[in-house]
């Protein structure tokens, strides 16, 4: 997919996912002179991933040559009741506020801002740089159909998108989708250190855990057959994967932690809204 449309994009913060954004964006095409920036200490990769496009990071701005045609908000979700004010007037009638913070809810981010202004919320995930993210989307009622077709390309752009009527979904959007990422990274780690206790050298157990949860990452996006059935195709009575599996799917095995995990991660983006 290749992003066209007219207008700026306005990019406040150059954190993770907002380095996870642009990097798609800038690689399916959008031209990077339709881009600002605003970070005052982006990190080194962030810069790095700037630098390589001739953008520039700008530490505040209050004014620009005309409203940006989409602002994406990709602060911390603890900063935005600081970053958001100033931004407030560069918003014209025709602009559209993309957040992505954790937490934050459309209410909470339109009381900044000029009423009847559009406001979208959504939560991406960090394989947005690599195309293969997945965001849910909520739209307030000023936003147009133009307007929302223009943020489904920005985020149909690096991954698949998804939207809701309901907002309150989107805490728990963040804790399956937004924070999975992490959760299968240390899945990895977890598995690679299994691998070195039973012997393997620790190159070894690394790239045989690296590999195997990508691979197995990617049989489940090709398949057409759900999850549990690829498990189960794996899985032959009485031999090794049933042996491991037994231990992880015991009442206090995997099943329960994630649970108890999205559960925390739901809570946290609750308090997060308030």
């Amino acid at each position: 997919m290749t992003l066209t449309g007219d207008g700026v994009l306005f990019l406040a913060g150059v954190g993770n996912m907002g380095q996870a954004l642009l990097a798609g964006w800038l690689a399916r095409g959008l031209d990077p002179t339709r881009v600002v920036v605003q970070d005052p200490a982006p990190s080194a990769q962030g810069m790095a991933l700037l630098a390589r496009h001739g953008i520039t990071a700008h530490a505040s701005i209050t004014s620009l040559p005309e409203p940006p045609a989409v602002i994406v908000l990709a602060v911390k979700p603890q900063v935005m009741d600081e970053v958001l004010p100033p931004l407030a007037p560069l918003a014209g009638t025709n602009t559209v506020v993309l957040s992505i913070a954790a937490g934050r809810t459309i209410a909470g981010i339109a009381r900044h801002l000029a009423d009847g202004c559009a406001v979208i919320r959504a939560m991406p995930n960090t394989p947005a740089a690599v195309g293969r993210g997945i965001a849910v989307a909520v739209a307030n009622p000023h936003v147009t159909a133009g307007q929302r077709a223009h943020c489904d390309g920005l985020l149909r752009a690096v991954g698949d998108v998804a939207w809701v009527a309901q907002e309150d979904l989107l805490d728990a959007v963040t804790a399956v989708s937004g924070s999975g990422p992490a959760y299968v990274f240390y899945l990895t780690e977890c598995l690679a250190e299994a691998g070195r206790r039973v012997g393997l050298a620790p190159e070894l157990a690394e790239r045989l855990a690296r590999a195997t949860v990508a691979g197995a990452g990617e049989l489940l996006h090709h398949s057409a057959l759900g999850a549990e059935t690829l498990r189960q195709n794996v899985t032959s009575p009485n031999g090794t994967t049933h042996a491991a599996l037994t231990v992880l799917m015991a009442d206090e095995g995997l099943g329960k932690l994630m649970r108890e995990a999205v559960a925390a991660a739901t809570k946290r983006s609750q308090e997060l809204a308030s």
